[in-house]
């Protein structure tokens, strides 16, 4: 899915109250459900159709106390907005 398609998906939600919460499923099959605690924009490197990593921004990574502690994105890799559950 990209940013584009997220938009059009949830601007069709906008009858919602503000309140509503938004909630992921654990997996595909959906054996659980957790709640979304933060969205972050971030890089991302797909090593399969269905899985990648995820890697800082130069920026995020350059504004950390010691930068050379985490992995530079490498070549490939893609800004990606990052949905995180809250487990």
């Amino acid at each position: 899915m990209t940013l584009d398609e997220l938009r059009t998906a949830i601007a069709k939600l906008d009858h919602l109250p503000g309140d509503t919460p938004v909630v992921m499923s654990k997996d595909a099959e959906g054996n659980g459900f957790s709640p979304l605690v933060e969205v972050d924009p971030g890089m991302y490197l797909a090593e399969t159709t269905y899985s990648g990593e995820h890697y800082m921004t130069e920026e995020q990574r350059q504004a950390e106390p010691n930068p050379d502690e985490y992995s530079e994105a490498p070549d490939g890799a893609v800004p990606a907005v990052f949905l995180w559950p809250t487990n």
